[in-house]
């Protein structure tokens, strides 16, 4: 079964919100695994566990099944999140309009070409679906 990951802050932004909203489409039309991952950055003060991550998706959404939640820690939310679609294998990313210029940013300092798509797609072999608030 396919796996469609979707990183999000905590506590959940609008814009963390419109990324589940959308991935959750994505999942159910692609019949696949939910995983939605938040990163504890070492920088930062705050730390959140799994089971805040899981009750905050579900007191917004409800309960998603085929879902896992995975709390992570890095340096960079980024390089976190290329790190755990190479684990988990994931076939689909779901980002925010907001986070494209990061990514763009990131893939830039990792090739020549900033095109984040074409960069996981050869790279990590997934696809990327942004979402946006409507």
């Amino acid at each position: 079964m396919s796996t469609v990951l979707a990183p999000v802050r905590y506590p959940l932004s609008e814009h963390s919100r419109a990324t589940l909203s959308r991935a959750i489409e994505v999942a159910h039309e692609e019949d696949a695994d939910l995983a939605v991952l938040h990163v504890n950055l070492h920088q930062a003060n705050g730390h959140v566990a799994r089971p805040e991550l899981k009750s905050a998706v579900e007191d917004a959404f409800g309960t998603l099944p085929n879902t896992r939640y995975v709390v992570r820690s890095g340096l960079l939310v980024e390089e976190t999140i290329l790190e755990e679609v190479a684990a988990m294998d994931v076939d689909v990313v779901v980002i925010g309009r907001k986070q494209v210029s990061r990514w763009r940013e990131m893939v830039r300092r990792l090739a020549d070409d900033p095109d984040i798509a074409a960069y996981l797609d050869g790279e990590l072999d997934c696809r990327v679906v942004t979402a946006s608030i409507d």
